[in-house]
């Protein structure tokens, strides 16, 4: 998948692995390969960047943990993170509604207009 699709969305993507528990940066990685089948495979130099982003933002919080002997930066959710994940599902599923409704109109699902 062409990184441009990914523009806006790679938060949403890195807070939704992190729904399920604490996870350092290589298993967020490849849980949001495994979780799209193998079709988005995000490099590190685009992920740790986001996760320090995220940070500061307060959505995620960090610790250092070792483990086998190496030392791991474990990322994990806050309230506002799962507050602001919970926002980006919406606005990912309003979103994608009204880019099916225009590419397969014969398959969307009419929506009301708001005021």
């Amino acid at each position: 998948m062409k990184a441009e699709v990914l523009k806006g969305h790679l938060d949403a993507l890195l807070l939704a692995t992190l729904e399920a528990g604490p996870r350092h940066g290589y298993a967020i990685i490849d849980a949001v390969r495994t979780g799209s089948a193998g079709r988005i495979d995000l490099p590190t130099g685009t992920v740790y960047p986001a996760l320090h982003r995220l940070e500061r933002a307060g959505l995620v919080t960090s610790a250092w943990s070792t483990d086998q002997g190496r030392p791991r930066r474990t990322y994990r959710l806050t309230a506002a993170g799962r507050r602001a994940l919970g926002t980006q599902r919406s606005a990912w599923k309003e979103f994608a509604a009204a880019v099916t409704a225009v590419l397969e109109p014969s398959q969307a699902t009419p929506q009301p207009a708001s005021p």
